[in-house]
């Protein structure tokens, strides 16, 4: 036992500072290197790496529960439940507001340098395009086929060239959207298109009317052209929105939704919201909310947050947060702090762009509901509108926070709809252009082994910074360290000696 303390404490003495400089420098490099993949890591998926690879690998070599086998069968169908509610949650919408390519996004490129639409936005368009704007028997129209081909190209170019070819066909209602989508530069000019698309798309929707019994082939091109026109028809309301037209629009979207009362996944009724909003006709806004904001319909941010807004309308120009706490809350503020708290559970990530605590970004053309895409898309036309509303945003600042104490775990259980999704995160960064800090929540904190690993890579750095400024001063620190380390072990050791026989001591060093 001697000869072993005594050879460590050679070896300790034999240790020159080089190499604490080198054994410290090593060590920092080593956990530099960790904290900095695992905060990559982190930022892209949202999750540490090291607790993963532990979680998923290492606690069922431990003997850990597997939580993905279902004990039972109840656990399994509330698993089926759950996953089923998880897909709806997390589908992804055409963005009823969304802009045009030529007039808007472009124009944006041009002065910016930047892309406001990510690949994946715009393949979700393509294939919006193929499923409203062609059918099977495309291929017996000339013209029709050439689009058929021009909504599948990648190139923006080749799909322009593409329209102008059909059009030299014939009169295609399809090659004047796509023109008047991707090639016009200013809404004049795309409203100028889609008329001549709407007189085309009539002519087709009426010859289709007529033969649409007439077999299968005949009820899919039926189905296409009533796309066809509908959205050429929403199109131009939009477009006189946007020049200012804003009854004619209302008009057009109410005589749209009286004729095709069905086509629901165009959500028209959000465009007549936010027409007859910057009417401030509010009359007509609780009208159509009284038919849409209804349980058995799906919700959104501009369903949620417009009644919100009609609730704090009735108050806010008044509303004081310091008489308030005095005497307490009326029932007119009561419910409209309470639409404010069901508008914040629906979609947690409005406040902010409202309020202006975040910058906005052009909207994408698909929104996932309840995350960031779908937040951004309902400020960037609908903040115009609370800042008319006097004291609406005072109010919203004041409450908008209390939802949280409500729901203190979202991911776990809701109060009002269903508890928040998981999979926001990953879809908004697939929605959303890379220069946008997406809105996460809830908001996720460092794991620990980023913290630990940069605790021990500024530690080993700081060691080997000292050790190379004061070597022997850090080496005489270092043996004293040891020493102390050891010194627990050497009693035990002591006292181990002094209770065992030398004999019996000496065969198990022997061992």
């Amino acid at each position: 036992m001697f000869g072993t303390e005594s050879s460590l404490s050679m070896f300790l003495n034999t240790l020159t500072p080089k190499f604490y400089v080198a054994l410290t420098g090593t060590s920092s490099l080593i956990s530099g290197l960790i904290l900095i993949f695992e905060w990559w890591y982190f930022r892209k998926y949202g999750t540490s790496f090291i607790e993963q690879v532990s979680v998923s690998h290492l606690r069922p070599l431990l003997g850990g529960v597997d939580s993905s086998t279902p004990s039972n069968s109840n656990s399994t169908n509330g698993e089926a439940d759950s996953s089923r509610q998880s897909v709806s949650e997390c589908k992804v919408w055409r963005n009823p507001l969304n802009l045009f390519r030529g007039a808007e996004y472009n124009r944006y490129t041009w002065v910016t340098g930047r892309e406001p639409l990510t690949y994946y936005d715009m393949n979700l368009s393509a294939q919006d395009h193929q499923t409203f704007f062609t059918c099977d028997s495309d291929h017996l129209r000339p013209a029709d086929a050439i689009m058929q081909k021009a909504w599948r190209e990648r190139n923006p170019q080749a799909r322009i060239s593409a329209a102008h070819e059909a059009l030299e066909l014939e009169d295609c209602a399809t090659a004047y959207i796509l023109l008047a989508e991707e090639e016009a530069t200013t809404i004049m000019e795309a409203e100028r298109l889609f008329k001549q698309a709407l007189k085309a798309g009539e002519s087709c929707y009426r010859r289709s009317q007529q033969l649409q019994h007439h077999g299968t082939q005949y009820e899919a091109q039926h189905r296409r052209d009533t796309n066809v026109l509908v959205y050429i028809k929403r199109r131009l309301a939009m477009c006189s929105r946007k020049l200012g037209r804003t009854r004619e629009a209302v008009k057009m979207m109410r005589d749209l939704m009286k004729e095709f009362p069905l086509l629901s996944m165009f959500n028209i009724h959000e465009n007549l919201l936010e027409s007859l909003l910057e009417l401030q006709n509010y009359a007509d806004v609780q009208a159509v909310l009284a038919k849409y904001d209804d349980i058995s319909l799906p919700k959104s941010a501009t369903i949620c947050y417009t009644a919100a807004l009609l609730k704090a309308r009735a108050v806010s120009d008044k509303f004081s947060p310091e008489a308030a706490s005095r005497r307490g809350l009326s029932t007119a503020e009561m419910n409209a702090v309470e639409a404010i708290h069901r508008a914040v559970e629906f979609n947690p990530h409005v406040p902010k762009y409202l309020l202006e605590m975040k910058s906005l970004i052009l909207p994408p053309e698909h929104i996932l509901k309840r995350g960031d895409s779908e937040a951004i898309a309902y400020a960037f036309f609908h903040l115009q509108h609370w800042k008319r509303v006097e004291g609406a945003l005072n109010l919203l600042h004041c409450t908008w926070e209390g939802t949280f104490r409500m729901i203190p775990y979202p991911l776990e259980k809701g109060h009002l709809f269903y508890p928040y999704p998981i999979c926001t995160e990953t879809a908004d960064r697939e929605l959303l252009p890379m220069f946008h800090e997406v809105s996460v929540y809830p908001k996720k904190e460092l794991p620990f082994f980023i913290l630990f690993t940069a605790g021990l890579c500024s530690f080993t750095a700081m060691l080997a910074l000292l050790t190379h400024q004061f070597p022997e001063l850090m080496g005489v620190f270092a043996k004293a360290f040891l020493s102390t380390l050891f010194a627990p072990l050497n009693f035990i050791m002591e006292k181990v000696e002094s209770i065992l026989p030398s004999s019996l001591w000496h065969q198990l060093t022997r061992i």
